[in-house]
């Protein structure tokens, strides 16, 4: 099994919803090595060998079977905790190893439905600019006000990249950045280039001190906001 299959599993015997237990197979063989280990014969015609086959049997069943069945566990759980940090640890090199886009102007978009796209628009130095919400998808399906309110903003600070986060709605609020840039390229104006960010640890860094400090005059969402923007300048910041 995967280690994110096996962990899934163990979460669900955790929570009482699962039932896992670890089966060898027939207990005649296993009986059969712990008695060659013991130097008994279970095929001697003799008046012990009864009682030494019951011994086996219940050496096996009652301590060595569910012995094995604890080591077994702990391997299978040690084995799929290794290979998960091994993943993860590779998606995150991936991650922090990403070629930085350098600095240009930035506008960054935090993807939402009901609660909206949130807007930021940092310059080179990741300097914030500007920041609103914008409505495009449901319920309140404002996207072509939507859609006025990033060209206004792209002509305004000479936008030169485009960031959309890769929540919730980052499907929907990335066709929105196409048909933007669509729009700009058909008037002439310089075209802004889009990319996916990754939102890892975004709404972390909103809620923390260090971006009340840095950003005081800003909502959390906004802050958000910002930070897919810088990210896409430099992964590592």
């Amino acid at each position: 099994m995967p280690s994110h299959r096996v962990l899934a599993v163990l979460r669900g015997e955790k929570e009482k919803i699962l039932a896992l237990t670890f089966d060898g197979g027939s207990d005649d063989g296993y009986e059969a090595m712990v008695a060659a280990s013991l130097g008994v014969d279970l095929s001697a015609q003799t008046a012990a060998t009864p009682w030494l086959a019951a011994t086996v049997r219940f050496a096996w069943r009652t301590r060595l079977m569910s012995s094995a069945a604890v080591d077994a566990r702990i391997r299978l759980r040690q084995r799929a905790e290794q290979q998960a940090v091994a993943v993860f640890a590779k998606n995150l090199t991936h991650l922090l190893l990403a070629a930085p886009a350098g600095a240009r102007t930035t506008l960054g978009l935090d993807p939402g439905f009901r609660t909206g796209v949130k807007v930021a628009v940092v310059d080179p130095t990741g300097k914030v600019l500007d920041t609103c919400a914008i409505y495009p998808h449901q319920p309140q399906r404002q996207w072509d006000l939507a859609k006025a309110t990033l060209a206004a903003l792209v002509a305004r600070h000479g936008v030169e990249l485009i960031a959309v986060g890769n929540g919730t709605a980052s499907r929907e609020t990335d066709t929105l950045a196409a048909e933007l840039i669509s729009d700009i390229r058909a008037v002439g104006a310089p075209v802004p280039t889009k990319a996916m960010v990754s939102e890892a640890g975004a709404s972390v860094y909103s809620a923390s001190a260090y971006a009340a400090h840095e950003l005081p005059e800003l909502d959390v969402t906004l802050r958000g906001a910002v930070s897919i923007a810088r990210r896409l300048q430099d992964p590592l910041a």
